[in-house]
């Protein structure tokens, strides 16, 4: 198994995302959107220290975050990755995508290639993705990726995606 961190952060990219490292100033793009462990941020400073936070997690081997960036625009347009570690060659992947770039295609193609850069790169045999009842987006966006749904457990929905 291949898992972080690696000699150089890791990119990936298509014709229209690129998935990267993000950088600090960015932050003020997407605090709605920043989350460390279920907890939303309510400011900058506290979305700075969120980043400061999943980084260290990257140097201790256990995710692997990036920025969803645009690349017409090169602006951030939401957040994907690895979290809670690679034991057994499993890794959970989630997303998170800006409200006004939503229904566009950009989190499944992001997805996509984290799936792919999770197989292919990491070693992974399985990915996991965990979300609640109330995000039919999410839960259709596991479905359309051949995730399947393997848990359910109060409001939280399991799914897997076995390589």
């Amino acid at each position: 198994m291949n898992k972080p961190p690696y000699e150089s952060f890791p990119s990936v990219s298509d014709e229209k995302i690129l998935l990267r490292q993000i950088n600090p100033a960015e932050i003020k793009n997407i605090i709605e959107i920043s989350f460390y462990d279920a907890k939303k941020a309510s400011s900058e400073s506290e979305a700075l220290q969120m980043l400061e936070k999943i980084n260290h997690d990257y140097l201790k081997g256990e995710s692997l975050h990036w920025g969803i960036i645009e690349i017409s625009t090169n602006k951030i347009v939401g957040t994907c990755g690895y979290y809670r570690g690679f034991n057994y060659a499993c890794g959970e992947l989630g997303c998170v995508l800006l409200p006004q770039y939503q229904g566009l295609g950009y989190m499944t193609q992001a997805m996509q290639l984290a799936i792919e850069f999770g197989i292919k790169k990491i070693g992974l045999n399985k990915i996991i993705a965990i979300t609640s009842h109330q995000n039919i987006k999410a839960m259709n966006l596991f479905e359309r990726l051949r995730f399947s749904k393997t848990n359910e457990v109060g409001d939280k929905v399991q799914y897997e995606y076995i390589n």
